[in-house]
């Protein structure tokens, strides 16, 4: 592990074109980059994993082969897990504070 990536350090804290070593995504929460953040509706969800699948992050969490949730500590809000969800279980909404709530 790269010294001094022990603490976990928000994206500000890097400098600008650092480069990192392999599997550090865990030591960095990115997830204050976003503007909007996914909803998830447990009631319509029907675990097709597709929004697990291609999230990008890793940020949506399964337990026993179903969602359980986001991880909004590493969620950037890029919606692809709403646009892969066939049934309108998870939905984009402008994040707290960003002006147009």
């Amino acid at each position: 592990m790269v010294e001094g990536m022990k603490k976990k350090l928000g994206w500000r804290q890097l400098a600008p074109g650092d480069l990192l070593g392999p599997a550090t995504s865990l030591d960095f929460e990115t997830g204050d980059w976003r503007t909007q953040r996914p909803i998830w509706d447990g009631e319509k969800c029907k675990n097709c994993l597709f929004c697990w699948i291609y999230c990008p992050d890793s940020a949506i969490m399964v337990k026993g082969k179903k969602m359980v949730g986001i991880d909004y500590r590493y969620c950037k809000g890029c919606g692809i897990c709403a646009a892969e969800c066939r049934f309108e279980a998870i939905e984009m909404k402008n994040e707290k504070g960003g002006g147009n709530d």
